[in-house]
């Protein structure tokens, strides 16, 4: 293992939690699509269901970052939350040319920087 705060190992563990993020959320957002497609559930609660699979997701990832470190787990959880969120939001301007960051946006973002966090305390208390 090498030595520093970014080493390889540690980085493969927060590449991976943001890949099981991911497939959490498409999984999550593919579920929800095919209940508003084949039952009367309305659109409204979408912007719920972003906010909480955002959290549940970064948790994961949080929690898979920190179980390659050494310490400080609740910072690789904030990276790893930060990461999932820049992702989304490249996902977003590309996918959405009129995307604006509102205050949901921002909330969101929060919550997953803190959701990763989160689950890095876990990941790394969990280790021990």
């Amino acid at each position: 293992m090498e030595a520093g705060f970014f080493n390889k190992d540690q980085m493969k563990h927060l590449a991976v939690g943001v890949v099981v993020a991911y497939a959490i959320t498409s999984i999550a957002f593919l579920g929800f699509a095919m209940l508003i497609t084949y039952t009367n559930m309305s659109e409204r609660s979408l912007p719920m269901v972003v906010m909480v699979t955002t959290v549940l997701s970064v948790l994961v990832a949080g929690f898979d970052a920190a179980r390659g470190a050494t310490s400080r787990g609740w910072l690789w959880g904030m990276v790893a939350g930060f990461v999932y969120v820049l992702i989304m939001a490249i996902i977003m301007v590309i996918l959405l040319p009129s995307f604006t960051v509102d205050m949901r946006t921002v909330l969101v973002s929060v919550l997953g920087i803190a959701g990763g966090g989160l689950g890095g305390v876990i990941g790394i208390n969990l280790k021990k």
